[in-house]
């Protein structure tokens, strides 16, 4: 992408097709619908902050098996790679013919497409909830490679609440892919901030420049008959020392070593809390709130994520510069993240009020911030054109 930063208006399959090039982009995020058989409204307010009757649909999250399904299946097994058309004609035998194969096969086709556009060390993040996930996992194993999965991120995006014959449903899920796993890929490992219950019982040591430390074992785990050695008095342990002694004795010229008065003790390794970047994230995810309705940055918009969250995954598999793309970008928090972290961007959405949603987002937070709009109904015989297109 060598072009401004650019939102679609239109099919995000059809855009992918035409105006996205093989191996342009870096990081793709996805939140689709989830065949949830719901239709998302977003509710206006009046200038008094009372709401308004007037409602405008966003996006209708229903699919349906019907004859485009059927066109779109057949389209699927002919133009695609022979293990995505036999995996989704497997898919079919078992799911059936019904609503959900239809927004299976809705989904293939657009994988497929963003596989494509990936650049060999780029990476994928599918937002989704149980009632596909298992689905797409499967078609992501499928066009990506089980070798190129990496991760199932969990994201608590709620608190518990009443659920009387099941488990409290709470969370979503992220499918994180690369699209070779033998390249270099973009990873930047994510720390947060260390609690201050882990800080003070593991960090309650001072030296006497008043900087805090823990300390760690120099003692091997394993079995080094090469490492046992006598060292300043202290006995080898059974397995070893961890550290040669050109090592312990770089340690002790530093000041990285501790020792106990008690022969009996070892001597311990001083990591200082100055040096450490934080905790070092895991996949479950439980510190990023949802958009609730007092949120500060909630716009109304049924499906909204949390900014924390979109910064927390542009900011781990993508670097400054690099050109993020989501091709269901509704109102538009990938974009708006990638623009506040220095990264190019692409977003696609189908809806005029998603897209006059991100244009007004973006100017409002970023004033200046230069991005073009393509594909939005120049005269009013277009307009009809595309209402006309949407209702179908």
């Amino acid at each position: 992408m060598t072009g401004p930063n650019t939102l679609y208006y239109g099919d995000n399959l059809d855009i992918l097709q035409h105006h996205i090039g093989a191996e342009t982009v870096d990081l793709v995020y996805l939140d689709p619908p989830f065949n949830s058989k719901r239709d998302y409204n977003v509710l206006f307010k009046e200038k008094t902050g009372e709401a308004s009757p007037a409602q405008i649909e966003a996006f209708t999250d229903t699919w349906a098996w019907d004859r485009a399904a059927e066109r779109a299946y057949d389209e699927l097994l002919a133009d695609s790679p022979a293990n995505v058309a036999q995996m989704i004609s497997a898919l079919r035998q078992f799911v059936g013919a019904n609503d959900m194969m239809a927004y299976l096969v809705m989904m293939a086709a657009r994988l497929v497409e963003l596989h494509r556009v990936l650049k060999p060390t780029g990476s994928l993040y599918l937002h989704c909830d149980p009632t596909v996930s298992q689905y797409l996992k499967v078609m992501l194993d499928c066009i990506f490679g089980v070798r190129n999965y990496r991760n199932e991120i969990t994201w608590q995006r709620t608190n518990v609440h009443s659920d009387s014959k099941r488990w409290s449903d709470v969370s979503d899920r992220l499918l994180y892919y690369v699209k070779d796993f033998r390249t270099s890929y973009r990873w930047n490992p994510p720390y947060v901030a260390l609690s201050d219950d882990h800080l003070s019982s593991k960090y309650r040591n001072t030296d006497a420049e008043g900087r805090r430390f823990t300390l760690s074992d120099m003692t091997s785990p394993n079995p080094r008959p090469n490492m046992m050695y006598e060292w300043k008095g202290f006995t080898s342990p059974p397995l070893g020392w961890r550290y040669s002694r050109e090592t312990m004795a770089k340690l002790d010229e530093d000041g990285r070593s501790w020792y106990p008065q008690n022969k009996q003790q070892r001597p311990r390794l001083k990591r200082y809390l100055d040096e450490r970047a934080g905790r070092l994230l895991s996949d479950v995810w439980t510190d990023i709130d949802p958009i609730n309705s007092q949120a500060k940055e909630r716009l109304g918009y049924p499906t909204q994520k949390p900014l924390a969250l979109l910064e927390r995954i542009i900011a781990a598999s993508s670097n400054p510069g690099d050109v993020v793309l989501d091709p269901f970008c509704g109102c538009g928090t990938a974009v708006v993240a990638a623009e506040k972290l220095g990264r190019r961007w692409v977003g696609i959405d189908i809806t005029h009020l998603a897209i006059a949603l991100m244009r007004y987002r973006l100017t409002d937070a970023f004033p200046g911030a230069a991005f073009e709009v393509k594909g939005e109904p120049a005269d009013v015989s277009s307009a009809q054109m595309h209402a006309e297109a949407d209702r179908d």
